[in-house]
């Protein structure tokens, strides 16, 4: 049946991609067949191309069989965005494990949960991070720990500079039984012979949600969610070119954006990938401007950050083609201050862990919307149900329902929470969770978090729509807004609030910015200024994490 929303495609886009079946660590083949002298991974300028990424992903995968690694076990990491990142994760998919990255902020409390959950075997470990896994390794399933050092890949003279420059990170390995040197490995192991032949819906990676909402559960994600969201994706930007494009790996690549947007969409096209392990301003347009790069997938927080960098004029961004904003809402002063100040207007697309991640986004060429998430992607259906009965479908335009999906990029499942994946799929549709509305043209907007919406005096309101007006004002850099218990209303708005460097404002001035701008009820009562907002790893500001600490403070 065709979708309302085909009509809204960018030219060359099709309605339907004709998907190929390649498993990700056959996609890594297949691309250093077709490009052998193209870079692969760019960090801190130190260049490999796709052929000696492709030897050293072989011997590693060597090196997880002499230990013990077979196909189908979990090897954990625990890594920023570094050279041996990209190479234990396609090392272990090479030899046919599934791979496990873990977030390195997270409390030992979390990774033990999340080794145990996935029942993790084996640990590739940044060495700041090596003498605590020692310890609390004894309490999972691991093993054995490859500890992993940033100077490793680093290019002469940096290489040689950096124990002087960077002597609380020149760690060395602790010796010890089951503790093993990253690149010792690689120099004693040769290349494995060929890729372990998995699957399409064997399960690939394996990523734990955030916790946002509770313990972190592990979303499974086969070849085939992985290998077709990249297919989908590409179709979407029909203008890159194979073997041509400079991608920006600011995002992390533990966390699904960033697996998808940077890391396997660059091995399965031959971009080149230009690593960024601490995402800052500074480093972002540094990287941009000294190589050139085409491709920014990121958050707002960075865009944000970006924007107000107080050298950015200085920077050539020139290079750029597109830049793709996921992962949190995208406020509209942000898409109109990075264009003011760049000429490139920000893209808005949308997914979820459990969606491997893409299923909306704004079309790349086609007609711009800023503030919706787009039009579902090839191959992907989408509809709203009713908040209460995902049994009954809106069909009319404007009316909020949630957003379900269906689609090839739906996960497996969560791993260990056979009742879990029963909620969250019904019938093949996965049930997002976010309250979001489509228009005639087939653009869908989400308006908010099925949880966070506020409700006050009979009335529902969407929290996101409070954040865009207090983000238009010119004096705030981020905003929150949450509802906090009202004995006669049930619920008002209390707002956060984080000026821009060198700012002052009062609680009169802001709230009087919003009787202009929004209905009487959904004006913040309450204002607090705080110097700054509590994010995940990716940037996301976390609106649960307001609530728990403003009830906090009322006990």
């Amino acid at each position: 049946m065709e979708k309302i929303w085909f009509k809204s495609y960018a030219p060359g886009v099709p309605h339907m991609v004709e998907f190929l079946d390649v498993t990700l660590q056959d996609a890594l083949t297949k691309t250093t067949e077709r490009f052998p002298n193209r870079p692969a991974v760019v960090f801190q300028g130190k260049v490999l191309n796709y052929k000696e990424l492709d030897e050293i992903v072989s011997r590693f995968a060597s090196a997880l069989k002499s230990l013990g690694i077979k196909p189908g076990d979990r090897v954990a990491l625990l890594m920023p965005n570094l050279v041996q990142t990209v190479v234990g994760i396609y090392g272990a998919l090479r030899m046919g494990a599934v791979a496990v990255p873990n977030n390195p902020l997270y409390t030992d409390w979390e990774l033990e949960h999340q080794f145990n959950d996935s029942g993790s075997q084996l640990l590739i470990c940044l060495d700041t991070l090596v003498p605590r896994m020692v310890k609390l390794t004894p309490k999972t399933g691991i093993k054995k720990i490859i500890s992993c050092h940033i100077r490793d890949y680093l290019p002469f003279p940096l290489k040689q500079l950096f124990p002087f420059v960077k002597k609380d990170l020149h760690l060395n390995t602790p010796s010890g039984k089951d503790l093993y040197e990253f690149t010792d490995l690689i120099k004693q192991h040769e290349p494995i012979g060929e890729n372990y032949k998995s699957d399409m819906d064997d399960t690939a990676i394996l990523i734990y949600t955030g916790g946002t909402t509770g313990v972190s559960k592990g979303v499974q994600l086969t070849h085939r969610n992985l290998s077709y969201n990249c297919q989908q994706s590409k179709s979407w930007i029909p203008s890159f070119i194979d073997g041509h494009e400079i991608c920006l790996g600011c995002l992390p690549f533990f966390h699904a954006y960033g697996m998808t947007a940077a890391l396997n969409m660059s091995i399965f096209y031959g971009w080149s990938n230009v690593l960024i392990p601490k995402p800052e301003a500074k480093s972002i347009l540094d990287a941009v401007h000294k190589f050139r790069v085409t491709f920014i997938p990121a958050v707002p927080t960075l865009f944000n950050a970006m924007i107000n960098f107080p050298e950015i004029k200085k920077y050539n961004l020139s290079s750029i083609k597109a830049c793709l904003s996921g992962a949190a809402p995208l406020a509209m002063e942000t898409i109109r201050s990075f264009k003011d100040l760049t000429g490139i207007m920000l893209l808005e697309a949308y997914g979820l862990t459990e969606t491997s991640p893409c299923t909306h986004a704004i079309p790349v060429g086609g007609k711009e919307k800023p503030g919706c998430i787009g039009l579902p992607v090839p191959n992907t259906d989408a509809k709203l149900v009713d908040v209460d009965d995902y049994t009954k479908e809106i069909t009319a335009f404007g009316e909020p329902g949630e957003l379900c999906i269906k689609g090839p990029q739906v996960m497996k499942g969560y791993i260990n929470r056979p009742d879990e994946t029963i909620a969250a799929i019904k019938d093949g549709w996965f049930l997002t969770g976010d309250v979001a509305t489509v228009d005639e043209e087939g653009f869908f907007k989400i308006v908010d978090r099925k949880k966070d919406m506020i409700i006050s005096g009979g009335f529902n309101i969407y929290p996101r729509e409070v954040d865009e007006v207090l983000y238009a004002h010119p004096k705030i850099l981020e905003a929150c807004a949450i509802g906090v218990p009202d004995t006669y209303s049930g619920e008002r708005i209390k707002a956060f609030i984080v000026l821009k460097e060198g700012q002052t404002a009062t609680n009169d001035e802001i709230i009087d910015f919003c009787k202009d701008k929004l209905t009487k009820y959904k004006v913040p009562k309450y204002l607090e200024f705080v110097d700054n907002l509590p994010k995940s790893v990716v940037g996301k500001i976390l609106r649960k994490e307001l609530r728990i600490m403003d009830q906090a403070k009322q006990e």
